[in-house]
C-alpha cells in the first residue's frame, strides 16, 4: 500500500509544522500556511497526497468543530446589544454582496444555483484574520472595529441558512428548487426545535452527573458524543453535518459548563480545522492560476473594491463617520474561511464544477493574503483620503470627556478600567481619593457608568483625551494596560503635560521594566514578579519566619527592581501563554425596571449568595451606596452592581427580573 492513511497524515503534519513555523516568522496567518501546505503536497503540487474521499471526510470534521465552537460562542444578549449593526449592516452586506456577485456570475453564463453558491462564498469575510489583526492593533473597540465584529457576527449566522440552501439547489431548477428549499428549511426548523428541546431537557442533568464524576476524560468523551450525535442527526435528515454541530454548540452554550466545553474541544477543532484548510489547498490548481492570472488579479481587485465600497456606504448610511465607514470597508474586504466551506460544499454536492471551484478558492486565498497588510494600513489609507477624520474624532471624544470632567481636581487618572483598574478604584474610594478612568470598551464603560463610576470612553494614547480627562491636574496616573507599546505612548504624553506627576504602570512581566522606567514611569509593577512575591511571603510565613523579616525581604526585592526574581532561565522568543478560564468573576449591573420580581423585596430575601453572587453596590437616584445591607428594600429604577462568574450572574439576573 503506497498511500496509506497513516502515511498521508504523517506527511501532512510534518509539512504543516515546517510551513506554519516558516510563515509565522513573516507574520502571515496560520490559515495561509495550511493552504500552502495543501498546495505543496497535493495532486497539483508534489503529488505526495491524492485528493481522496478519506481526506475530504476527515477535513469535513474540521468544519463540524468550527461550527460547534461558533454555536458555543453564540450569545443572544450580545446580538441584542449590537442588533442594529448586526442585523442592518451585517444583513444588508451579506444580502447585497450575495446578490451582486451572483448577478455578475449569472451575466457571465453561470447557472442560477452556481451563481448563488459563488455569491454566498464571496459574501463572507475572514473572522480569524480580522479579529486577530484588529486585536493586535488595539482597534477592536474603536468604531470601525465594533462595526466589523458586528458584520462578522451576522456572517457567522448567515452560514447556517447557506448550509441548508446549498443541498436544496441540487433539485434541478424552477419549481423543483423552490420545493427543495421549502422542504430543506422545514427540516432545518425541525432539527433546530428537536435538538434544542432535547438539550434543555437532558443536557444539563447529563453533564451535571458527568461533572460529578470528576473525570476529565469522561467529560471530553461526552462533549464529543453530543457534538457528533447532533451532526449525525442533521445529516440523517439530508442536511449538513455542520448544521447539527452548530445546534449542539448552542445547546451547550446555555449550560454552566460552556467554558469547560470550549477548553476541551478547542484542540480537536484546531487540528481538524487545520486539516480542512490543507485539503482546500489541495484543491488549488496553480496551472489554472498561471493560465488565467490576469483574470484572477482582476477578480480579486473587483471583489475587494466592491466589498469595501459597499460596507463603507452601508456604514455611512447607519450613522458612522466617513473615516470609520471606510476603515470598516477596508477591514472586511477579503474573503473568508466560511467561503471555503461553502465552495467545498457546493463542489461536493455537484453544483460547482472543479475548475470554477478552484478559481473561486484562488480568489479567496489571494484576498486573504493581501488582507493583513490592508488592515494594518487602514488608518494610513483613510488619513490620506480624509486628513481631518482623526481631528473630528478627537474633538468629539474630547468634548464628551471634557464636558463631564472639566472640574476634576487632585484626582487619580486610571487609564484602562479592566480588572486591575477597577480593583485600584475600589481601594481609592474608601480612602476618599477621587478618580477618573478611561477605557476603550464601550460595554464596560456603559456598565461602570450605570454603577456610578466616573468612567469615560477614550483612547489614553491620544494627548487631547488625556488633557480633557484632567491629566494636568491629576495627583497620580495609573496605566493598567499590559501592552508595553501602548503604555509607552501614554507615558510620553503624560510626561509632556506633567513631568512631575507620579505614574504607575502595570505589565505582564519584567521584560520591558527598564524601558518603562527610562520613559518616565515612577513604579512598574510586573504581575509575574508580584505574584512570585506573594507566594514566597505566604510560604515563608507558613514556615515560621517572622512577618517583619518577610516584609523587609519583600521591600528589598522591590527596591532592587526585582533583580533577584529576574535571574531565571528564559526560553528564546518565549510567547505569553493563553489566559485560563480561572478567576472569571466580574462586575455586572442590573436595572430594576417596572415589573421586575425584585421590586419591594429586600436583598436578603432574594438570597443571591446561594447563587454565589454578591451585591457590591446599589445606585438609587444617582447616589451610589457600597456594600448595601441585607435588609435594604429594593425599588423601581434601582441599579444593582453584582459580582460573580458569568454563569451565576446570568441566572441571578433572570431571578431578579423574571423570577426563579
Amino acid at each position: 500500500m503506497e498511500h496509506t492513511t497513516l502515511r498521508s497524515i504523517l506527511i501532512l503534519l510534518a509539512v504543516a509544522v515546517l510551513v506554519v513555523a516558516a510563515l509565522r516568522r513573516v507574520k502571515l496567518p496560520a490559515v495561509i500556511a495550511y493552504l500552502f501546505t495543501g498546495l505543496l503536497v497535493g495532486p497539483h503540487g508534489l503529488g505526495w497526497i491524492q485528493d481522496t474521499a478519506d481526506t475530504r471526510d476527515l477535513a469535513e470534521f474540521g468544519v463540524v468543530f468550527l461550527l460547534f465552537t461558533l454555536g458555543l460562542e453564540f450569545s443572544l444578549p450580545k446580538l441584542l446589544v449590537m442588533r442594529r449593526a448586526v442585523f442592518l449592516l451585517g444583513g444588508m452586506q451579506v444580502l447585497l454582496t450575495t446578490l451582486g456577485t451572483a448577478a455578475m456570475a449569472w451575466l457571465f453564463g453561470a447557472p442560477v444555483p452556481v451563481a448563488i453558491v459563488l455569491g454566498g462564498a464571496f459574501a463572507m469575510s475572514s473572522t480569524a484574520i480580522v479579529a486577530k489583526q484588529l486585536a493586535e492593533q488595539s482597534e477592536l473597540n474603536l468604531q470601525h472595529g465594533r462595526l466589523s465584529i458586528a458584520v462578522l457576527l451576522f456572517q457567522d449566522l448567515a452560514v447556517i441558512p447557506f448550509l441548508i440552501l446549498i443541498p436544496a439547489l441540487t433539485h434541478g431548477s424552477g419549481t423543483a428548487i423552490a420545493d427543495g428549499l421549502l422542504w430543506s428549511f422545514l427540516k432545518g426548523a425541525l432539527a433546530f426545535i428537536a435538538i434544542l428541546g432535547a438539550g434543555r431537557l437532558f443536557l444539563r442533568p447529563l453533564f451535571h452527573q458527568i461533572a460529578s464524576a470528576r473525570s476529565a476524560e469522561l467529560f471530553t468523551i461526552a462533549v464529543l458524543l453530543v457534538t457528533l450525535a447532533a451532526a449525525w442527526s442533521t445529516a440523517a435528515l439530508g442536511l449538513s453535518l455542520a448544521l447539527g454541530a452548530f445546534l449542539a454548540g448552542m445547546m451547550l452554550a446555555e449550560t454552566e459548563y460552556r467554558h469547560q466545553v470550549d477548553a476541551d474541544i478547542r484542540p480537536f477543532r484546531d487540528i481538524l480545522l487545520g486539516l480542512f484548510f490543507v485539503t482546500v489547498g489541495m484543491l488549488l490548481n496553480p496551472h489554472i492560476v498561471a493560465r488565467h492570472w490576469w483574470l484572477l488579479i482582476l477578480s480579486v481587485a473587483a471583489l475587494m473594491l466592491f466589498k469595501t465600497a459597499l460596507v463603507a456606504l452601508l456604514s455611512r448610511v447607519l450613522g458612522a463617520d466617513r473615516g470609520a465607514a471606510l476603515r470598516t470597508g477596508l477591514v472586511l474586504a477579503q474573503g473568508g474561511e466560511f467561503g471555503f466551506a461553502l465552495l467545498t460544499l457546493g463542489l461536493t454536492a455537484g453544483i460547482v464544477r472543479a475548475p470554477l471551484a478552484e478559481f473561486g478558492l484562488a480568489v479567496i486565498v489571494l484576498s486573504m493574503i493581501v488582507s493583513p497588510l490592508l488592515i494594518r494600513a487602514n488608518h494610513t489609507i483613510v488619513a490620506r483620503i480624509f486628513p481631518d477624520t482623526d481631528a473630528d474624532e478627537r474633538d468629539r471624544l474630547q468634548h464628551d470627556i471634557g464636558q463631564h470632567q472639566i472640574h476634576a481636581e487632585d484626582h487619580v487618572l486610571i487609564v484602562g478600567y479592566g480588572r486591575v483598574g477597577q480593583n485600584v478604584a475600589r481601594f481609592l474610594e474608601p480612602e476618599g481619593f477621587a478618580f477618573v478612568a478611561l477605557d476603550l470598551d464601550p460595554v464596560r464603560v456603559k456598565r461602570a457608568r450605570e454603577a456610578g463610576d466616573p468612567v469615560y470612553y477614550g483612547d489614553g494614547t491620544n494627548p487631547a483625551i488625556l488633557k480633557a480627562a484632567g491629566v494636568e491636574r491629576a495627583r497620580a496616573v495609573v496605566i493598567s494596560y499590559f501592552q508595553v507599546p501602548t503604555a509607552l505612548k501614554i507615558l510620553e504624553h503624560v510626561k509632556k503635560f506633567r513631568p512631575d506627576v507620579p505614574v504607575l504602570v502595570r505589565t505582564r512581566d519584567d521584560v520591558d521594566l527598564d524601558k518603562l522606567m527610562q520613559a518616565g514611569a515612577t513604579e512598574v509593577i510586573p504581575e509575574t514578579m508580584e505574584s512570585s512575591l506573594m507566594v514566597a511571603s505566604h510560604l515563608l510565613h507558613l514556615l515560621g519566619i517572622p512577618m517583619s523579616k518577610i516584609l523587609r525581604k519583600i521591600q528589598d526585592v522591590r527596591s532592587h527592581r526585582y533583580s533577584l526574581l529576574r535571574s531565571v532561565f528564559r526560553g528564546q522568543d518565549a510567547l505569553p501563554m493563553e489566559t485560563s478560564h480561572a478567576f472569571r468573576e466580574q462586575l455586572y449591573t442590573v436595572t430594576l425596571n417596572a415589573g421586575s420580581r425584585a421590586i419591594n423585596k429586600t436583598i436578603g430575601e432574594l438570597n443571591l449568595k446561594a447563587a454565589q453572587v454578591v451585591v457590591t453596590a446599589l445606585r438609587r437616584e444617582g447616589v451610589v451606596g457600597r456594600q448595601p445591607s441585607a435588609d435594604t428594600l429594593l425599588k423601581e429604577g434601582d441599579v444593582l452592581v453584582l459580582w460573580g462568574t458569568p454563569e451565576d450572574l446570568e441566572s441571578s439576573e433572570e431571578k431578579l427580573l423574571k423570577g426563579a
